[in-house]
């Protein structure tokens, strides 16, 4: 992996092949990936602040929605770009996804308002509203992301697919996509596949206008997989960087001192400790969750006795070196655990564009 700065990012951008608006764009992940695709953001919606202060001082000039998306529309959006119903090339989006995740309580927690970033909302029905806002801008292709769990168990019902048609069960997010008026795909793609230091799987919807030729397909995985240490060889940290990092005394200290490479907490606690692991330097790092920097569950360097640090989960991310995450350790943890990895979103868009945009 080719450590990169946001200079890098703008001057890939100004190639401006292609246009996208994203939703729930959180602190520039995505966008980071279709802006060094040649893309260029037009605007974004994002509700939390901590979030919006990040892409704002990334992506100074990129407008940003800063309401709930409950309350945005897609004339809104149209007005502000100045693009016609149906010319806009991308529309993105990443639905808060803690709902359908696999760590989390799936099931138990839908239908439920509950604290999320630094807001209490409700965050199982937000693909609805995707939705909404794709049929009211029509946009030529729209790429959506969440994860993996999401075509797991009971949350598999609720996502849907062709073979639902069936049984005339037509009200998942699949059918409800295609029925905004285009021809839809979904796939369980791995970062580590896509020039990521880390195992991350999501899964990603295409989509493309039904007035609309082509074939929706996929990025080809690279053959060359990337391992922690690879990805964070040059890495400053600063005194400051280490010291986040660093557990106090006290029973997950204890747990930490004891792990070797690839070993989790539950080795070690009588009851489990769930998240906390040491990563092998010779592979990809293991999923960064938002939960990282909570000095419990969390991803523990491969030698030292600490967590990663945020330059490491900077790597480990794909994000460019110097990409500004917030001020307090935690909000920067979470910028990154809740992120779309930008070389992931990369591959994909630059794919979309090749094999669909760029012959329409």
């Amino acid at each position: 992996m080719i450590p990169y700065k946001l200079e890098d990012v703008k001057k890939a951008s100004g190639q401006n092949l292609f246009n996208v608006v994203s939703l729930f764009a959180g602190g520039g992940g995505s966008s980071t990936g279709y802006r060094l695709a040649g893309g260029r953001v037009l605007a974004i919606n994002e509700f939390i602040e901590a979030a919006q202060d990040a892409y704002a001082r990334n992506y100074p000039d990129t407008h940003i929605f800063k309401e709930d998306v409950r309350q945005l529309t897609g004339d809104m959006i149209l007005e502000k770009i100045g693009i016609p119903k149906g010319e806009l090339d991308i529309l993105d989006g990443s639905p808060p996804c803690a709902s359908f995740s696999t760590a989390g309580k799936r099931e138990k927690g839908w239908g439920i308002e509950k604290k999320y970033s630094d807001k209490v909302q409700r965050v199982d029905d937000l693909f609805y509203e995707f939705a909404r806002i794709l049929k009211e801008v029509q946009p030529k292709v729209f790429i959506a992301e969440n994860v993996k769990g999401l075509t797991m168990g009971a949350a598999a019902n609720l996502l849907g697919s062709e073979q639902f048609d069936l049984f005339g069960e037509d009200d998942g997010i699949y059918h409800t996509l295609t029925k905004c008026g285009y021809r839809v795909r979904y796939k369980v793609l791995n970062a580590k596949n896509y020039g990521v230091a880390q195992s991350r799987e999501r899964t990603i919807f295409i989509g493309i206008r039904n007035d609309l030729k082509g074939e929706i397909t996929y990025p080809k995985p690279s053959h060359t997989i990337i391992t922690s240490y690879e990805a964070c060889k040059g890495v400053v940290n600063s005194e400051k960087d280490i010291l986040e990092a660093t557990h106090k005394e006290g029973i997950v200290k204890g747990y930490v001192v004891q792990m070797k490479e690839g070993e989790t907490g539950d080795m070690y606690a009588p009851k489990g400790y769930f998240g906390l692991q040491r990563i092998s330097r010779n592979e990809p790092c293991p999923t960064i969750c938002q939960r990282q920097g909570n000095k419990g569950a969390c991803l523990i360097h491969w030698s030292e006795d600490r967590e990663l640090t945020v330059p490491e989960l900077t790597r480990l991310m794909s994000f460019p070196d110097d990409y500004y995450l917030g001020e307090k350790y935690t909000q920067r943890c979470e910028r990154l655990g809740r992120a779309v990895p930008p070389l992931l979103m990369k591959s994909i868009a630059s794919h979309v564009y090749e094999t669909i945009l760029k012959n329409l």
